[in-house]
């Protein structure tokens, strides 16, 4: 199934999608319904909290008659419009060795010093290998698919990041990797837009990025959230990134040094994993600007597509 969270004659509604061009509203068929626990569709978090008796109740009303609206009617806003948290990590090695080339070029720009011509990292750092390295973003800043960016004023080099991200489903502490798969609810597209110059600054300081990821809107995320049973191999997912139609990007999750199951025997270590968490795999080789030397400008169009999950589109805009 492909859920989503939707604005409809007002109002705010969980359902899932029906084909390309339609949505099941499963907030009115499970009241009207007289089965199960009609809170479980009153937003996304209640859902994701139900487990495997709600994921069944709405397979159920997929079946029944009536409540479907055409998608080009509704408003689809993020899939789940406050996740508990989000960790975002650092698994895609062309990402790891081209980011580093990347954010020295523009650290010279910066200083305005000549740009070094050192080749990206040709060998991975033993810390990337053995840990999924991960930082934590801001959760009051999400938005869903086709939400203006807000450029942030104190930035000039603003990026977009292609990332797949899964919504933890079931709670649970110390998961070993083999059984993890059972904790993932489903998979959605997550664009973690950056304030490049600003991360640049903070990095030093050794904390993880702070204003060069939070700020309004910063973290885009939809169109919808597909459980697993929809890709027929989760750990091979085609994802590109796309910037006014040209094609910046193109590959698969399958190049992920850790797998999800893995991450969440990772972070789970001595810490409960709760329904709603949300866990970014990091940005695709290639599957953002600084990697290409290539910002954005005022008003591009960035489309993240995956595959089973559909595509993410946000335009950027500078701030008078």
């Amino acid at each position: 199934m492909r859920f989503v969270t939707y604005e409809h004659g007002g109002n705010r509604f969980v359902g899932a999608l029906v084909g390309d061009d339609a949505v099941k509203n499963l907030t009115a068929a499970s009241a009207a319904s007289g089965r199960g626990d009609p809170a479980w569709f009153t937003g996304m978090q209640a859902l994701i909290e139900a487990g495997d008796a709600g994921i069944d109740e709405a397979r159920q009303l997929m079946e029944s008659d009536g409540h479907v609206v055409p998608l080009a009617d509704v408003r689809l806003l993020a899939p789940l419009p406050r996740p508990q948290s989000i960790r975002d990590f650092f698994t895609f090695p062309d990402h790891i060795r081209q980011s580093y080339a990347g954010m020295q070029r523009l650290g010279a720009r910066l200083a305005g010093m000549p740009a070094p011509t050192a080749p990206p990292l040709t060998e991975l750092p033993a810390l990337y290998l053995e840990k999924a390295i991960y930082h934590k973003g801001n959760p009051l800043t999400v938005v869903g698919p086709d939400t203006e960016i807000l450029w942030p004023r104190y930035s000039k080099f603003m990026d977009f990041e292609l990332e797949l991200a899964i919504i933890i489903g079931r709670p649970g502490a110390d998961i070993k990797a083999e059984r993890a798969a059972a904790h993932i609810f489903g998979y959605t597209i997550f664009n973690d837009f950056s304030a490049r110059d600003a991360q640049m600054a903070e990095m030093p300081g050794m904390m993880g990025p702070a204003k060069g990821k939070d700020f309004d809107r910063s973290n885009a995320i939809g169109p919808c959230i597909a459980t697993p049973d929809e890709f027929a191999d989760v750990h091979d997912i085609r994802m590109r990134a796309s910037v006014n139609g040209e094609l910046w990007a193109e590959g698969s999750n399958s190049a992920m040094l850790h797998r999800f199951e893995d991450i969440i025997a990772y972070v789970s270590r001595d810490e409960t994993l709760h329904p709603g968490e949300l866990l970014g795999s990091g940005t695709m080789g290639n599957g953002c600007g600084v990697e290409h030397d290539r910002f954005l400008e005022d008003g591009d169009e960035v489309a993240l597509a995956i595959d089973g999950i559909g595509v993410l589109t946000n335009r950027v805009r500078r701030q008078d």
